[in-house]
């Protein structure tokens, strides 16, 4: 495990001395659905990188060196339960990673619905996420990246956004504002990792139900975002990760996405570990559901290539 360790953290320093690192605001102006205020931003470490309380949503680009690019990019929405970002763990640490590979890593840093300054938040995640996959689209050609190979991972609530994104891409969440809305904010593959899927299923997660939603308990808003019930013959192919044991997110959330999937004639790589736990992102030091990244660059070679 040790020497694993040391390959992790040498391919990490390895791309950060090598790869691009580019910032890009989603928005121009105040961001659609939220009023001007005197809210700030707050990032606490306590070993993870948490950030919540996001007034100015953006981009942070992770590209390969040119030589071993492969013109694929994922955008990766950190998980938190709509209240907080799990930023490194879930974000930067695998977009350098996918870096490693030749993959461009797009961490989004989405505006989450607790925000005092937001004046519909249950529309704000999924409009953030629509708009960073336009704008990675929209900059493909700069940033050496095939539109037709841009996909999404998240984890956790975050998977839940990536769900919904991949369900609900077309959904208009606010009016025509720029060029940029004609752009398909469609993924091409979806990676969920320990995803939060539905919210009426009896093992709802009621953190990230909560905090998406609020006390709103309409049947149709539920049933709008309880993400297995979206799914359509136009869902991108998708990867699916879960342990057993997850305590936090019962892996039902994924059978039902997987099960909704399959139904629908979608492509659907399914991978359930005993152990592992919520939240294992890399996996390291979790035994078998370490092995999960090997599995999806296998998958992502078989489903691009």
């Amino acid at each position: 495990m040790k020497k694993i360790l040391l390959i992790f953290f040498t391919t990490l320093s390895i791309s950060q001395c090598f790869a691009q690192n580019i910032t890009l605001p989603l928005w121009t102006a105040t961001p659609p659905l939220q009023k001007e205020s005197d809210q700030q931003e707050q990032a606490v470490r306590q070993g993870i990188l948490g950030i919540s309380n996001v007034q100015t949503p953006n981009i942070e680009v992770y590209l390969p060196t040119q030589q071993i690019a492969t013109g694929e990019a994922v955008l990766i929405f950190p998980g938190g339960g709509y209240r907080i970002l799990a930023y490194d763990w879930e974000g930067t640490d695998f977009a350098k990673w996918l870096n490693a590979q030749g993959i461009a890593g797009i961490v989004v840093k989405y505006r989450l619905p607790l925000s005092p300054s937001l004046t519909d938040p249950k529309e704000v995640p999924l409009m953030d996420a629509q708009r960073a996959i336009r704008l990675v689209r929209q900059n493909a050609q700069e940033w050496n990246i095939n539109p037709n190979k841009v996909g999404i991972m998240g984890f956790s609530a975050g998977g839940h956004l990536a769900a919904t994104l991949s369900t609900s891409y077309s959904k208009a969440t606010f009016a025509h504002l720029d060029d940029l809305s004609a752009i398909s904010a469609r993924p091409d593959f979806s990676i969920l990792v320990y995803p939060v899927i539905s919210f009426i299923d009896p093992s709802v997660h009621s953190g990230s139900k909560k905090n998406l939603l609020g006390q709103q308990n309409d049947p149709e808003l539920l049933r709008r975002f309880s993400n297995e019930l979206q799914v359509s013959p136009e869902t991108p192919p998708t990867f699916l990760v879960h342990a057993q044991d997850d305590q936090a997110v019962p892996i039902q959330h994924t059978l039902l996405y997987f099960q909704a999937l399959h139904s629908h004639g979608v492509k659907a790589s399914l991978h359930i570990y005993p152990t592992g736990g919520h939240g294992f992102a890399f996996g390291l030091d979790k035994k078998a559901v370490g092995s999960w990244r090997e599995a999806l660059l296998d998958w992502l070679e078989e489903t691009l290539n």
